[in-house]
């Protein structure tokens, strides 16, 4: 059996990098060991969770609000094309780079199925899963 890639066994498929400061919901104990650089978490519903609660801050504290400004703060061009990377997610979402977004439950869940898509080279998630994640923190 082939091994899963990272974001996928740390159950953060937005491969959301620790820090101290954040308390993310089921996040595990940082062990350097194990995962010197990313967040893991208890569970994919968690993690989920963590990748979508962080877009809605990247709208609410810096105002981002489309594709390829949202993409450019998850994704720095100092370790990403972030080009690439955003007409990726634009491309699976069927909408310009560009283009406003209002990040209700259908286009926020697109979103995130987009970039752990992206971020993992699959997407193993049911949609349904994604959608309670996104609810948690929409509600």
């Amino acid at each position: 059996m082939a091994l899963q890639p990272r974001g996928i066994r740390n159950n953060n498929p937005g491969n959301i990098v620790f820090s101290p400061s954040n308390n993310w919901r089921g996040q595990l104990p940082h062990d350097p060991k194990v995962e010197p650089r990313f967040s893991r978490f208890d569970s994919p519903q968690n993690g989920i969770r963590a990748l979508a609660k962080l877009l809605l801050n990247y709208r609410k504290i810096h105002g981002l609000r489309t594709v390829e400004s949202l993409i450019a703060r998850w994704a720095p061009s100092n370790e990403n094309d972030t080009r690439a990377y955003a007409a990726a997610v634009s491309r699976e979402m069927r909408v310009p780079p560009q283009a406003g977004l209002h990040l209700d439950q259908n286009t926020l869940s697109a979103l995130v199925t987009a970039i752990i898509r992206h971020e993992n080279g699959q997407q193993p998630y049911s949609a349904e899963l994604i959608g309670n994640a996104v609810r948690e923190v929409l509600a």
